[in-house]
């Protein structure tokens, strides 16, 4: 077997920021149940920025080599919130994690615009370097977009659930169980039509916005 010295090199510099960017996802979950009046997660020791705490094996191999990945869920109680604010509280709380995401590609992504030069004077550490900075913006984009689809357990359902109507919210709710299912058929779905056309329907907003913010033209045609 023949081993790509890029694309070993490749993983190395994707796995602390898959490991980043999983762990902040699911600390602001925990720390903005924690201030909506939920201690469970730090009861359970997951209010932290420990990977380790955080970390699933099959999830982060899966996100630095295929389509998705995912961390351990940290655990939230939504009894805990005020029963006035707990649909707010919950909504908040799903979109911590997704807002974390997107204000870290976000950041990076503008970031690209200032260090073009100076990381392009740097040989190789400004490869390596520029590198990261394009994994972590890309990362953590698509983390953010993929987290907002209105799929069970995706935080975009939780978020869609308690901005519904009660009683759509409940309807909505009693159909979670196909949610995983749905999701997968989503997923392989969107793998075939990358390799049809080139592109996928989450990794292709992701790459645009990444263009876009940073004034570059990083992925031509």
């Amino acid at each position: 077997m023949e081993f790509d010295p890029e694309a070993i090199r490749g993983l190395i510099l994707r796995l602390p920021v898959v490991l980043f960017a999983l762990t902040v996802h699911e600390f602001m979950h925990g720390w903005v149940a924690h201030k909506c009046g939920d201690d469970t997660a730090l009861h359970a020791g997951r209010l932290t920025l420990n990977p380790l705490a955080h970390l699933d094996p099959i999830g982060t191999i899966c996100l630095m080599v295929g389509p998705i990945g995912w961390a351990k869920p940290v655990p939230v109680n939504p009894a805990n919130f005020a029963y006035e604010t707990r649909r707010r509280d919950e909504i908040l709380v799903s979109g911590a994690g997704v807002a974390a995401n997107l204000a870290m590609g976000v950041t990076a992504a503008v970031a690209m615009r200032f260090l073009a030069g100076p990381l392009a004077g740097m040989d190789r550490l400004g490869l390596a370097l520029w590198q990261v900075l394009i994994f972590f913006s890309m990362i953590n984009l698509f983390l953010g977009l993929f987290n907002l689809l209105p799929f069970p357990p995706l935080d975009g359902s939780h978020i869609l659930k308690n901005l519904l109507p009660l009683n759509a919210a409940i309807r909505y709710a009693s159909l979670a169980r196909y949610g995983p299912f749905v999701l997968l058929a989503f997923v392989v779905g969107n793998m075939f039509l990358a390799d049809a056309i080139g592109f996928s329907l989450l990794g292709y907003p992701a790459l645009k916005a990444l263009e876009l913010l940073s004034g570059l033209d990083l992925f031509p045609a």
